[in-house]
């Protein structure tokens, strides 16, 4: 007979054990199955999707934002802005893939532009 106190008491290790796995993409296909034949089903994360990806996106441009000033002004935010806007309209409003994908080289790109070192200006005498 198993003893159901031990077998409880295993399930915190078990779950850690798992963690490190639960976010490997090669994994996610025999997550699927498990659940599947124990017949629950994957929950639906579509609602959550455009307030998450507008969350982050917030959370890009608030970063670009920082410390504009000391950097290289606000040209690189007002991109981000105009490519967040691209990537959610393209997403979301016209489920374009190439608009997303152009709105993502846009904030990349702002990305870098904002993380380059300014250069000083170097006075000869």
């Amino acid at each position: 007979m198993i003893n159901l106190k031990n077998t409880i008491a295993s399930l915190p290790a078990v779950l850690v054990a798992l963690l490190p796995q639960l976010f490997c993409p090669a994994c996610w296909p025999a997550y699927t199955s498990i659940l599947s034949s124990l017949g629950i089903g994957f929950i639906n994360y579509s609602p959550l999707l455009f307030p998450l990806t507008a969350l982050f996106l917030l959370i890009a441009i608030g970063g670009i934002f920082y410390k504009a000033e000391t950097r290289r002004g606000y040209s690189p935010f007002f991109l981000a802005i105009v490519a967040s806007a691209i990537i959610l309209i393209g997403k979301f409003a016209l489920e374009i893939s190439m608009a997303l994908y152009a709105g993502i080289g846009l904030l990349l790109i702002a990305s870098v532009w904002n993380a380059l070192p300014k250069k000083e200006a170097v006075c000869s005498v």
